[in-house]
């Protein structure tokens, strides 16, 4: 089945499934296989970044599969990301052109800036955030890469409403795109409502919340909080039950319903296969409107980027 719900990007109408492959913490043969997985049920969306360590690994999976004839390079649309420790003016193309060769293409659709806060890292007690470098003068350069033809389309990730409307007022391209943590019980509305009206498409990572997400934080020396099981909340299981679907399934749906991109995770065959069938059912009037009174607000974010050491005391950290 192939994925028949598109964003249009700006400039040049770049065309987005709207349902994508997240790659976060996937990594070796376990990614590969996922990833091989993902293409043949239909993703023709994966999101990656250099900060996840796996660019090379799909890169050598869209090797074989354009070799193959199976795929076009038009036929995928490929977002990576500049890493928040490579926030400088002068790396941003030296950057890029390291992801373009890891991953084995000659441009990328998507490019954003993975974080507004240029991080120096040593030890994760010792990160903090450079205050000589603003996300402003990264976008410049962003811009440059869109007329190198090395990214077809730029955007944002994590950004708060008003840094994006700092770039609106200031760029020569505007943001495409910006990608956020979205799910039921974050729905960010006021970000939605601003990046739609301002024609800035938006990407939910975490859609159907991120078990992985306290894992990570022990990587980093320090406690995850304990977080909401989006999967067993009872009013998703009502109208999954009432649609014949599984939850994460319904979780997916309501985002895309409400014009938003969903890159869901997983390294599970069957998963992988689930979250993509999503578009032969939808939701009604009375399902959305159940789904959207469960927003907790703030209170719902699963990742708040508190783990990097004092790079909350930056007066650009978003949160």
């Amino acid at each position: 089945m192939a994925c028949n719900i598109f964003l249009t990007l700006a400039p040049g109408n770049a065309k987005m499934p709207a349902l994508g492959y997240g790659t976060w913490q996937g990594k070796g043969d376990d990614l590969e296989s996922a990833l091989n997985i993902a293409l043949e049920s239909g993703y023709r969306h994966i999101d990656t970044a250099a900060r996840y360590l796996n660019e090379d690994v799909i890169g050598k999976v869209l090797k074989q599969w354009f070799e193959s004839g199976k795929l076009k390079r038009e036929d995928i649309f490929i977002t990576t990301k500049l890493a928040p420790t490579d926030m400088h003016p002068d790396t941003v193309e030296a950057r890029l052109k390291e992801s373009l060769q890891k991953l084995q293409l000659d441009y990328v659709d998507l490019y954003l800036i993975h974080f507004p806060v240029s991080v120096i890292s040593g030890s994760s007690e010792d990160a903090h955030g450079d205050t000589s470098v603003t996300y402003l003068d990264i976008w410049k350069k962003m811009e440059e890469q869109v007329d190198s033809g090395r990214t077809k389309t730029i955007g944002v990730s994590n950004f708060s409403i008003k840094q994006v409307d700092n770039i609106l007022k200031s760029c020569r391209i505007k943001p495409a795109n910006i990608q956020v943590e979205m799910h039921v019980y974050f729905q960010q509305k006021e970000l939605v409502d601003f990046c739609l009206k301002h024609g800035v498409t938006i990407v939910a990572y975490a859609p159907i919340g991120t078990r992985g997400y306290n894992a990570a934080m022990q990587g980093y020396g320090r406690a995850g909080k304990v977080l909401p099981d989006l999967l067993s909340d009872q009013v998703v299981n009502r109208i999954a039950k009432k649609h014949s679907k599984a939850p994460a399934q319904i979780l997916l749906r309501f985002l895309l319903q409400l014009g938003v991109a969903a890159i869901p995770k997983s390294v599970t065959p069957s998963r992988i296969k689930e979250n993509f069938n999503i578009f032969n059912f939808e939701l009604d009037g009375q399902d959305m409107s159940d789904l959207r009174a469960l927003d907790k607000g703030s209170d719902g974010r699963i990742s708040d980027f508190k783990s990097w050491g004092r790079v909350h005391e930056h007066p650009d950290f978003p949160f």
